[in-house]
């Protein structure tokens, strides 16, 4: 990929994740923000004009943000927690304004006219690497000494926010999913919370027990995303072939969920020409998953074209495969 292109992406992605963190994006609009919250930005007046309900979650110290939408009715598909990539926004998921993210509304447009219930999460802009350094607008998709900043507000989302939210005669079951940062963090919620979970399918992701970053800043880093990846095992970043390759783990950090059953199904999405996430990362989360007994729907693995930045974001070919997968897959 050219430096050109690679910059063409960046600029992209800054300006789909605009105002994360609650503020900027231009001058906020509707709806209106309780005393203390953060003010929306742009992008959610624009959800909340598609008909998008925002709330406000206190977890961990912090106010975090949710979108959520249902269908009228009772949720006959249960509901469907997302998130969204690093360096990007909750909002990802319901206004595309440039077009790398128009695939992400239309999954959620298709979950809602399928019977889904639809929570979009915002990660925070505070997690810090090993070391204390920032590492700007990502997941707490590591397994790290201290407290995780994450998995407080996903509990909340899960066992406090969807239930008051859910009219009766709803299917109560709950999914999991998420792209790159995000689809790390739906694997480290669906085993912390494996009991609640039905289903989880992460897109571009790998092992969250089994790789690190360093959040020194780089030239060339996203203005609000900091540092490298590592694979635990390797120490090479996941970017490169073979990155995550090999069949001893002697590094992995301890995994949550080791008593839960039975364990929620998983299925990964991703696209072999991964220009940013390697598929040995993928091939290395599913041999983690399947050797803790956590059933595994076939992959999907999409091929054609050459090596990509462009093949790691959420693809339109992932859409209807992966609610399948959920609908088949209920408690």
């Amino acid at each position: 990929m050219t430096l050109m292109r690679r910059s063409a992406l960046m600029a992209a992605l800054a300006l789909s994740g605009a105002g994360c963190g609650g503020g900027g994006g231009g001058q906020p609009a509707g709806p209106d923000a309780a005393a203390g919250d953060p003010l929306p930005t742009v992008q959610e007046s624009q959800c909340h004009a598609a008909g998008w309900q925002r709330e406000v979650v206190d977890a961990a110290g912090l106010r975090r943000l949710v979108l959520w939408k249902a269908p009228a009715g009772p949720w006959s598909g249960g509901a469907i927690v997302v998130m969204h990539g690093g360096g990007g926004s909750h909002t990802n998921f319901c206004v595309a304004n440039v077009a790398l993210i128009e695939p992400q509304v239309r999954f959620t447009t298709l979950a809602l006219a399928r019977g889904w219930a639809v929570f979009l999460l915002d990660s925070s802009d505070r997690v810090s690497d090993d070391s204390g350094r920032p590492c700007g607008k990502v997941w707490d998709d590591e397994s790290r000494p201290r407290a995780n900043l994450d998995l407080p507000f996903i509990d909340r989302v899960l066992h406090e926010l969807i239930p008051s939210r859910r009219p009766a005669g709803s299917r109560a079951d709950l999914y999991l999913t998420g792209l790159s940062s995000g689809g790390y963090m739906s694997t480290r919620a669906a085993t912390r919370f494996g009991a609640s979970i039905s289903a989880f399918a992460p897109v571009s992701a790998g092992d969250p027990y089994g790789w690190t970053r360093d959040c020194t800043p780089r030239a060339g880093d996203r203005p609000n995303v900091f540092g490298i990846a590592f694979d635990l095992e390797t120490r090479r970043q996941i970017v490169e072939p073979d990155a995550c390759a090999g069949t001893l783990f002697p590094n992995e950090r301890a995994w949550d969920g080791a008593e839960v059953s039975p364990k929620p199904a998983w299925r990964v999405l991703h696209h072999v020409h991964d220009g940013i996430h390697d598929r040995s990362c993928v091939q290395k989360l599913r041999l983690q998953l399947s050797a803790r007994g956590y059933p595994e729907a076939p992959p999907l693995t999409l091929e054609g074209g050459s090596r990509s930045a462009d093949l790691h974001y959420w693809l339109d070919e992932y859409n209807v495969p992966l609610l399948d997968f959920f609908a088949s897959r209920r408690r």
